[in-house]
């Protein structure tokens, strides 16, 4: 029995071995990963005038702007103050992100209201406390 356990699990190392691992070593460098990365993110950020980005090219140099066109291997950056377009292989780009970058109008709106409410509520619970035990001469209630 054991002898026939160890048999199954040695021909299942030796059959995964040899189909399994040309898998492992078939998968791109990491040349494609940034090449399909700035792909996907050009593809998210759309074509037009809002689609404003940052690239940064594998050369060092960098451009900003907005997506004016997208194709299957590259995308065009066209700078809006001089309007010149930069046709860009998405093999040369090494970052692409969009332009700003910060928060939304919406999300400071949130954060400020959770903010506000937060200082409400904490001098609610605290004003009990602190008016119990003589704080009222002090001037705080």
């Amino acid at each position: 029995m054991l002898n026939r356990l160890l048999v199954v699990m040695l021909a299942t190392m030796i059959s995964s071995a040899a189909f399994g691992l040309p898998k492992v070593l078939a998968d791109t460098g990491d040349d494609a990963r940034l090449a399909r990365e700035a792909r996907i993110k050009a593809s998210k950020l759309g074509v037009g005038e809002r689609a404003r980005v940052e690239v940064k090219l594998r050369d060092g140099s960098k451009l900003k702007g907005y997506i004016s066109a997208a194709a299957a291997d590259s995308f065009t950056v066209t700078n809006p103050a001089t309007g010149a377009s930069t046709v860009v292989a998405y093999s040369e780009v090494a970052q692409l992100k969009k332009q700003g970058g910060g928060l939304s109008t919406m999300t400071k709106v949130l954060i400020g209201g959770a903010v506000a409410a937060g200082v409400v509520i904490g001098w609610q619970v605290l004003k009990p406390a602190l008016c119990d035990g003589g704080a009222q001469s002090r001037g705080l209630c």
